[in-house]
């Protein structure tokens, strides 16, 4: 390779500028062919900015035979659409055979997506829903300082993108936790899907940084030397850094330059061939169209593996009776602290891989003693929910155990987009959420997140665990830290009293096991089987003895893992000949609808009825709150005494 690796030189040489000239050239042509041959995608951008790509992935520390070295800068795609210029780069650079992501691009059952994919060696994050990139490089910053790594992060952005709220809480997140090895590169193209971005909505880019506490650079952006110099000076300036790079968008190709309409449109096949003649690059279009007709040759990439770090079980627990009720967020905030303290003295090391994520309600959500043992492993982002959400997705990646602690309508329902992406992206996070439930009582419908079961549940990875009390919450939270991928793990707000077995012990005490997907019996019965979730089960268990001193004998279970029931408990409540659930959820995408379709999944015959929150519920005390909803004992009392 005609490059010298490392920013560690005054200016580039003769040598390296002819390189990364035919370099780029090359790559630009490649832009042209994948799109046209894909008739889709976004070439403008991509012209724009792979002269930066060129430069990035040629000089940083990055190494195309052992692409997932620990060490290795990190490079963010934040505009993920300009995924031709990202594959052109690294296939020309020798991560993969370039022809490949040529042929196989936007093509069904190829890693080569239309937005950039990690599956792709060289590629650190998925992303293309625009300005969550600079909160993952954030995340990747905070790794590099967790891990001891002396690496640099990098994050390339367009210039539209700059108008999104999240980057505003990336940009004061990077400043406030002094993430110094951290460098923004903005293609400054100007252009965006519908014109001029000034007319779109003007954004004061360089001014935006600077005043969030930036160090800001503004360059040519189709400069190689003020590229490499620019990231040189941004490696001695102890502040995060933004490099503004003015570019051209469609650069290479004089009836693509400036035109918006290239944002997202591909050359037509005679447009291509006009394109290529104009970069002096080979007439090969119909050559690879009829290549392509004949099937894209599978090439085996890289393959990533997980960096997941997480905790082998000890069998430690907190053990509550019913003279230490308490709440379950404390139940999690005690045990997180637990078994944070566990490994520190296990390790002898202070320097623990954890880290704990809150947004200004540390007293709520319980994450206090963690962080007053832990301080350098607490990050408070303040009111910055979509921000924090993806730093910490992206940082559960990097071989941290990472907790987001939040109240429900924030940490699930203002951020499903972001744990959308950090679900497509397989983060190994672990959200802790809140205030769930019409158990949130006075706080009022705005607080009241009822819905939180079915947008987890509609996502692939996410696995959503509700504990009932105390010594299960406890449970629960070792059990995420010890076992792989996501978690949602939500509570109430309430103190909840421990659930006692039929003699009087804690239920969940010394001698229960956490077993994920179980259901637990609390009572066992013949006439009708209640099925409770989470903080539902004392008002279920108060339901359950009133229709036992009536006379009807139910079976009580507590589901705690709703989103991969057995099937074999579900049977077991079928044999009651009735099965009613209860949970203060919205009854339209709650465990119920999940219990009903499995249960006709299963051919399971019974006859089945659903209780749950059918509306927006009010502020009150919770116990009032229950009733207005008709869930209270006395409204399940009723309903099974109704429906038998």
């Amino acid at each position: 390779m005609g490059i010298k690796k490392g920013f560690d030189r005054e200016s580039l040489t003769k040598e390296e500028i002819e390189f990364l000239s035919n370099f780029t050239q090359k790559c630009r042509g490649d832009i042209l062919r994948m799109t046209t041959l894909a008739a889709s995608g976004h070439p403008g951008g991509s012209m724009s900015s792979i002269d930066i790509y060129a430069v990035l992935y040629g000089f940083s520390n990055v190494d195309p035979k052992n692409p997932f070295k620990p060490e290795r800068d990190r490079i963010v795609i934040s505009h993920g659409h300009t995924s031709p210029g990202v594959y052109s780069a690294l296939g020309n650079y020798g991560f993969f055979d370039v022809n490949y992501a040529i042929l196989g691009f936007r093509t069904a059952g190829y890693p080569f997506e239309g937005h950039v994919e990690k599956v792709v060696p060289g590629v650190e994050w998925d992303t293309g829903n625009l300005g969550q990139g600079l909160s993952a490089a954030c995340g990747f910053a905070i790794s590099s300082r967790l891990n001891n790594l002396n690496n640099k992060i990098y994050c390339v952005m367009g210039d539209g993108e700059q108008t999104k709220g999240q980057i505003g809480e990336a940009r004061r997140f990077a400043v406030k936790y002094k993430l110094n090895n951290l460098t923004v590169i903005v293609d400054k193209n100007g252009l965006q899907i519908g014109g001029k971005t000034n007319d779109i909505m003007p954004d004061n880019i360089a001014e935006n940084f600077k005043a969030d506490g930036f160090h800001v650079i503004e360059i040519n952006g189709h400069d190689f030397n003020e590229i490499y110099k620019a990231i040189k000076e941004a490696h001695s300036v102890p502040l995060p850094i933004a490099i503004i790079a003015g570019t051209i968008m469609g650069k290479g190709v004089s009836f693509m330059e400036n035109a918006a309409k290239f944002h997202g449109a591909a050359l037509s096949v005679e447009d291509c061939k006009k394109g290529l003649a104009e970069l002096g690059e080979k007439d090969d279009i119909y050559e690879l169209i009829n290549k392509k007709k004949m099937g894209v040759p599978f090439e085996h990439l890289n393959e990533r593996k997980d960096n997941f770090f997480i905790l082998e079980p000890d069998g430690k627990k907190i053990v509550y009776t019913r003279e230490k009720n308490t709440d379950n967020r404390s139940g999690f905030g005690n045990a997180l602290a637990d078994i944070a303290d566990a490994y520190k003295e296990k390790t002898g090391s202070a320097n623990i891989p954890f880290a704990v994520f809150d947004c200004d309600l540390e007293g709520s959500v319980k994450t206090g003693a963690f962080k007053k043992a832990f301080p350098d492993n607490f990050f408070e982002s303040g009111i910055e929910e979509h921000n924090t959400a993806s730093i910490s997705g992206a940082l559960s990646t990097e071989n941290i155990l990472t907790f987001f602690a939040d109240f429900g309508v924030f940490g699930i329902d203002e951020v499903y987009n972001q744990q959308r992406l950090n679900d497509i992206n397989h983060a190994n996070l672990k959200v802790v959420c809140t205030h769930c439930g019409i158990d949130v009582g006075e706080d009022g419908k705005t607080h009241q997140c009822i819905d939180y079961f079915g947008l987890l549940n509609s996502m692939f990875g996410f696995k959503v665990i509700l504990p009932a009390d105390p010594n299960q919450t406890d449970r629960a939270t070792r059990y995420i830290a010890t076992h792989k991928g996501n978690f949602g793990l939500i509570m109430g707000r309430s103190i909840i009293p421990v659930i006692l077995d039929e003699n009087e012990k804690p239920f969940f005490g010394e001698n229960y096991e956490f077993k994920y997907g179980k259901m637990d019996i609390i009572r066992n019965g013949k006439d009708v089987a209640v099925i409770s979730t989470g903080n539902m089960l004392p008002h279920a268990l108060k339901g359950c003895e009133m229709l036992q001193k009536d006379g009807i004998s139910p079976m009580l279970l507590n589901v705690s893992c709703p989103s991969d029931i057995d099937a074999e408990d579900l049977r077991l409540a079928a044999k009651t000949g009735f099965i009613v659930t209860i949970e203060d959820h919205n009854i339209k995408t709650g465990v119920g609808t999940a219990i009903g379709s499995l249960l006709a999944e299963n051919s399971i015959s019974v006859k089945f009825r659903k209780m749950g929150a059918m509306f927006y519920s009010s502020s009150g005390k919770p116990e009032d709150l229950y009733k207005l909803a008709g869930l209270s004992p006395e409204d399940l009392y009723e309903f099974v005494k109704k429906n038998r």
